[in-house]
């Protein structure tokens, strides 16, 4: 199976994207918590305090080495967990053209259709429980709401700009 997608349409910079690398990119979201209430509220107050915190930690201590247990977890955690990526960043970086208003994903099956601006929130699923969506994927579309956790958008193969 290809773990190679695009962004292609009217954009100023066509994309080609690694699924692959995902799993190393720290901006994946672990989906076994991310739709709980918890880490909602969680995410909110995390990003409200991360920057004061290791900016405090930085004048007070100097800079801490990673630490080796920590490492491990990670790992352990990569074999395991569900993740996915928000597709802002990528739809940014290709740059829509504007006059474009359709985020299209391609399937096998069918063409979906969303507009552009939603979808910049949408999540792309890469992998379930520390493996590759091998059979249905390589990506698997996610409603930021989570409303499509149970039955995600199946089978993209690319995203159309239009």
């Amino acid at each position: 199976m290809d773990m190679i997608m695009t962004i292609k349409g009217k954009v100023k910079f066509p994309i080609t994207l690694d699924v692959g690398s995902w799993i190393f990119d720290d901006r994946r979201v672990d989906l076994d918590t991310y739709f709980s209430e918890e880490e909602k509220q969680e995410r909110l107050t995390e990003s409200a305090t991360t920057v004061s915190k290791h900016w405090d930690r930085t004048v007070k201590e100097g800079a801490i080495p990673p630490q080796k247990t920590r490492k491990r977890y990670e790992k352990a955690k990569m074999l395991t967990s569900t993740f996915a990526i928000k597709l802002a960043p990528f739809l940014e970086n290709a740059e829509p053209a504007p006059d474009a208003s359709i985020l299209v994903f391609e399937t096998d099956s069918e063409d979906v259709s969303i507009p552009l601006e939603e979808g910049y929130n949408i999540l792309v699923q890469f992998s379930n429980k520390g493996k590759a969506l091998k059979e249905d994927g390589p990506v698997y579309i996610l409603f930021p709401d989570g409303s499509n956790l149970d039955q995600p958008i199946k089978n993209v193969k690319a995203f159309r700009v239009e």
